[in-house]
C-alpha cells in the first residue's frame, strides 16, 4: 500500500475519490485525502447505508453502515481532474462483503465462472448524446446536427472534435484500449468503443467512462446523456455487450471446434446462448431497466428508418435485427440500453447462460431475416417471442425467474423489483403533456 501511495503522490495525486456504484448503476462515493489511503483499502470508507438505492439497511446498528472498500488494483489518478485519483471500491457490511452491492453481485457471478475454468471477456459498447437544455427543452448541444440519417456523419462530427479527443486522451491515459469513436444514428448520438476486457474490469471501465465524459461534457456547457431514448422519432442508445468464454489454457470455448464447418459457435457457446434466449424477459428488467427503455424496445420506423434496438427473442449471424447477434467465436447482446447497470447486467447474463449450459439448451435455428421488415403474423408463425414492451412486464418476469433472482441475490433483487414496481406505478399516474393536449379539452 506504501508503495500505491509514493506512486500516486509522485504523480501530483493529493486525493482519492472513493466510488462506488448503487443499484441504478449510478456512480457515487466521496473524497479521501491520499494520506489516508490505507484505511481506504483495509476498512474502506463509511457511508450511511440506508441513503444508498437498494441497499435495504438498517438506519440503526452495526449493519447501518456501508463501506466502500477499496481495490487496490484498481486505483489510478484521474487526467480531467489534476490532482485526485479514482479508486473502485466494492461494498462490505459489517466487516463482510454486502450481498446488495452491484460489484460484489458480478464476483460472486465471475467466481462461479472460475469453479468452472472459465473467464467471461466482455467488449462494452455505449451509446449516449450530448443535449443542452434551454428554455424547458431538451435538444442535441449541436444545432446543426439535423441530418435525416446521421450514422457516421462527418460534417457533425468535427464539431465535437474536442470533447471526442479530450474523452479519447482521458481514458487512453487510464490505460483503456479505445478503438473507435462515432457519430450515431440520432442527432446528438455519439459512441464509443472498447477492446474487451475480463467482464468486471470492463464494467468497471465503463463506469470510468460515464465519470470522464460527465465531467468533460460539463466543462463545455454540454449535458453527457445515457438517457435510452430522449427523443421519440429518432434510435435510442444502447449499450451493446460483446461476449466470448475463454478456459484455463487461453482457449475461447465459443470457437467452434472446426473453423470451415460453417459454425459461428461451439455446442457450449449454443448452450449459453440458449440460456441467455431462455431467459430475456427477466434480463429485460435489468438490461432495460427504466420506463423509458420501453420506448426503445419497440418495432417500429425512426427518422433515420430503423431503431437499431431489438423486439424480438431471436439470434441469427451477424443479425443487428435479433436480440443475440451471433460472431465467429463470440456473440453481441443487443437488449441492454445505456441506463443498464453493468454489474447487475453482466451478473445475470452469467446465471442465465450457465443455466443454459448445465440444462443442454438448444436454442434453435439461426434468424437470417429482417425482423423489422416481418408482420406479427409471421413473427408468430416463425415461433419468436416478444421482449417485455414495458417496465412492468419486465419486472413481473423477474420477479417469476428464479435464476436471474438468484444471480442478484434475496436483498437486492427484493429491492429492485420493489423499487421498479414503485418507478412504474409513479409514471402511470403522471399526467403527460400528450394527454393534456389530447384530452382537457375533448369530452
Amino acid at each position: 500500500m506504501i508503495d500505491i501511495q509514493q506512486r500516486l503522490a509522485s504523480q501530483g495525486v493529493h486525493t482519492v475519490l472513493a466510488q462506488f456504484t448503487d443499484m441504478h448503476g449510478v456512480a457515487k462515493g466521496k473524497y479521501v485525502p491520499l494520506a489516508k489511503l490505507p484505511e481506504l483499502i483495509e476498512t474502506g470508507a463509511g457511508f450511511a447505508g440506508p441513503s444508498i438505492w437498494g441497499t435495504a439497511l438498517p438506519r440503526t446498528g452495526a449493519r447501518a453502515e456501508y463501506y466502500a472498500r477499496a481495490d487496490a488494483g484498481r486505483i489510478q489518478p484521474m487526467p480531467w481532474m489534476p490532482g485526485y485519483a479514482r479508486a473502485v471500491c466494492s461494498g462490505y457490511v459489517d466487516g463482510e462483503p454486502f450481498d446488495a452491492c452491484p460489484r460484489q453481485v458480478l464476483q460472486r457471478a465471475t467466481a462461479r465462472l472460475a469453479e468452472r475454468g472459465w473467464l467471461l471477456n466482455t467488449g462494452i459498447e455505449p451509446e449516449f448524446f450530448l443535449l443542452k437544455h434551454e428554455a424547458g427543452q431538451w435538444r442535441p448541444a449541436d444545432d446543426a446536427d439535423r441530418l435525416d440519417k446521421p450514422s457516421y456523419d462527418l460534417k457533425s462530427l468535427p464539431r465535437q472534435a474536442g470533447f471526442l479527443h479530450a474523452l479519447h486522451d482521458a481514458l487512453a491515459r487510464c490505460g483503456l484500449d479505445v478503438l473507435q469513436l462515432d457519430h450515431e444514428d440520432a442527432h446528438g448520438q455519439y459512441e464509443v468503443n472498447f477492446a474487451f476486457d475480463e467482464a468486471l474490469a470492463s464494467a468497471d471501465h465503463l463506469m470510468l467512462f460515464k465519470l470522464a465524459a460527465q465531467a468533460l461534457a460539463e466543462e463545455r456547457g454540454m449535458v453527457f446523456s445515457m438517457m435510452p431514448k430522449p427523443f421519440a422519432n429518432q434510435p435510442g442508445s444502447g449499450l451493446h455487450f460483446h461476449l466470448s468464454l475463454w478456459d484455463s489454457s487461453g482457449r475461447c470455448a465459443f470457437a467452434p471446434a472446426s473453423q470451415g464447418g460453417g459454425d459461428l459457435l461451439s455446442p457450449l457457446g449454443r448452450q449459453f446462448l440458449a440460456g441467455v434466449l431462455a431467459h430475456s424477459p427477466a434480463l429485460c428488467a435489468l438490461a432495460a431497466p427504466t420506463v423509458n427503455s420501453y420506448k426503445r424496445l419497440v418495432v417500429g420506423e425512426s427518422l433515420s428508418g430503423t431503431s437499431w434496438a431489438p423486439a424480438y427473442i431471436a439470434h441469427g449471424p451477424n443479425n443487428r435485427t435479433a436480440t443475440l447477434r451471433t460472431l465467429p467465436g463470440r456473440f453481441e447482446w443487443r437488449l441492454p440500453d445505456a441506463s443498464a447497470n453493468p454489474y447487475l447486467a453482466t451478473a445475470a447474463l452469467i446465471a442465465a447462460g450457465l443455466d443454459g449450459v448445465d440444462r443442454g439448451l438448444d436454442p434453435g435455428p439461426d434468424c437470417t431475416e429482417d425482423l423489422f421488415r416481418l408482420s406479427p403474423r409471421e413473427i408468430r408463425e416463425r415461433g419468436y417471442g416478444l421482449l417485455p414492451q414495458s417496465l412492468e412486464q419486465a419486472v413481473d418476469a423477474l420477479a417469476a425467474d428464479a435464476v436471474v433472482r438468484g444471480a442478484l441475490g434475496d436483498t437486492l433483487a427484493g429491492e429492485f423489483i420493489r423499487l421498479k414496481r414503485m418507478e412504474w406505478v409513479e409514471f402511470a399516474r403522471h399526467v403527460s403533456g400528450w394527454e393534456l393536449q389530447r384530452y382537457a379539452a375533448t369530452f
